[in-house]
């Protein structure tokens, strides 16, 4: 019976620790600012996101979030791509070419995960990129309209 007990104990310890190496990272990730400009990008606000919408219609808009994110509501038009599953194969299905235009959003200015999908698009080749670093914290505090997945 004492060596369940230990057991479970170093178990239990080193779950606890675990989780202390590993909170710091979580909360950071939501927590830091987003870099104000990324190079070779176009940072755009949700008014001239709208506008690019309006005069270019066949413009990408990529939803860099991930999916259960979309629950809350995401952009209409927008494309689930999170960054975790973007890669030039990923990209090429969803984005027509190189010199395509395509917007990339995801929570707001504390969500990295545009940025990171910014990255690997440019080094995919990809040139033609908007970012909107306000994302859909931004639009909905705009009140502007937006869908919502019912899953």
């Amino acid at each position: 019976m004492a060596l369940k007990s230990e057991y479970y104990s170093l178990i239990l310890s080193s779950f606890v620790c675990l989780f202390t190496l590993i909170t710091p990272t979580i909360s950071n990730a939501e927590s830091e600012q987003t870099p104000e400009q990324i190079d070779g990008t176009t940072r755009i606000n949700a008014e001239q996101l709208i506008n690019l919408a309006e005069t270019l219609a066949d413009i990408t808009i990529i939803d860099a979030r991930i999916g259960k994110d979309r629950i809350h509501g995401y952009i209409e038009g927008s494309i689930s791509l999170p960054n975790t599953k973007t890669d030039c194969e990923s990209l090429s299905k969803v984005v027509k070419s190189a010199n395509h235009p395509t917007v990339y959003y995801c929570n707001g200015p504390k969500c990295g995960r545009s940025v990171k999908s910014i990255k690997i698009a440019q080094t995919c080749g990809y040139n033609n990129i908007y970012w909107y670093r306000g994302g859909f914290e931004d639009w909905k505090e705009k009140d502007y309209p937006f869908l919502k997945d019912n899953k």
